[in-house]
């Protein structure tokens, strides 16, 4: 459930942060206010802020909160299939495989990224909400490719700040159905929660800034393989941005994809996958970029599309 508290800024918080403002107000620890911001849940007087800002007395707070699962443990449990790309004092770059989570969540009982790094004693940073700590990004359980999760406490703030900030170059290759006219463009629509389906998202009018460019690699009969660069990092946006110009991810089936073509390709997933992923190192304040090949699943498909 979601709950939205309306509050005006008190004359004893004239000049605070936002984040410390608001985790007096509500009597919130600061890492769950720091996430209501990071996801756009806080707003004063109608505007996203960052955490750093100051508030003004009479400023009108809105705060939508959503109830934190309880009761969620990090079971230490390596995967069969993740694989480390990257590892240093304050980052982990790994490959998610399909069929993962990046964290527990209510509802999921499979494998997580996290449970993985805990099983093969990885130290994470504690920072973030317990079953999500040191998660900065997170791809789909049907999504697969490169991620990064945040060991020190400082590559934590530093990330999530990137994130937020769109420094940061997230890329994806996908396969879709149908040919995008144009070839290439940028798809900018607002993504919420589907209104008739709690486990899917939706372009609604009232939903939140996303922003999608993609380019057309390679053309062929009835499919086309598009990079796809995200300028903001909302959930399932490439899916749902896809689907609703009509060309859904090839075995997208939760957003309108052709199943005879899921069947015919043996695809039992989204194509869909996370090829590069580049930033500025936390500590060092190099440029560093990370590569992904395509698993076989869509290898596969990939290649028997092309053989038609």
């Amino acid at each position: 459930m979601t709950e939205s508290r309306v509050l005006l800024i008190p004359d004893g918080l004239e000049g605070e942060r936002v984040d410390a403002a608001v985790a007096r107000m509500l009597g919130l620890s600061r890492s769950r206010v720091t996430d209501l911001i990071g996801s756009g849940h806080v707003l004063v007087d109608g505007a996203a802020v960052a955490k750093s800002d100051r508030v003004n007395a009479g400023a009108m707070l809105e705060v939508t909160l959503e109830d934190e699962p309880a009761g969620i443990d990090i079971v230490p449990q390596q995967v069969e299939g993740v694989e480390i790309v990257f590892d240093d004092d304050d980052i982990v770059v790994i490959e998610k495989p399909v069929g993962v989570a990046a964290h527990p969540s209510v509802g999921w009982s499979g494998p997580s990224v996290l449970g993985h790094l805990a099983g093969a004693g990885f130290r994470i940073s504690t920072s973030g909400v317990p079953e999500r700590k040191g998660i900065v990004q997170r791809l789909d359980v049907g999504t697969s490719g490169l991620m990064v999760v945040a060991k020190s406490e400082q590559a934590y703030t530093v990330l999530k700040r990137a994130f937020k900030a769109r420094t940061v170059d997230k890329t994806y290759h996908t396969l879709v159905q149908g040919h995008p006219d144009p070839f290439s463009g940028t798809i900018e629509a607002p993504i919420g929660r589907h209104p008739g389906a709690d486990y899917k998202m939706a372009v609604i009018a009232g939903g939140r800034h996303s922003v999608t460019h993609y380019e057309t690699l390679e053309a062929f009969v009835g499919t086309t393989l598009l990079e796809v660069k995200l300028e903001t990092g909302r959930t399932h946006q490439i899916r749902v941005h896809m689907a609703a110009t009509k060309h859904p991810c090839v075995g997208d089936l939760t957003y309108g994809a052709d199943p005879v073509l899921a069947e015919r390709l043996q695809l039992t997933r989204q194509w869909l996958h996370a090829v590069r992923l580049g930033f500025i190192h936390p500590r060092t304040q190099e440029y560093i970029e990370f590569t992904s090949e395509y698993p076989p699943d869509l290898r596969g498909a990939l290649d028997a599309v092309g053989r038609h």
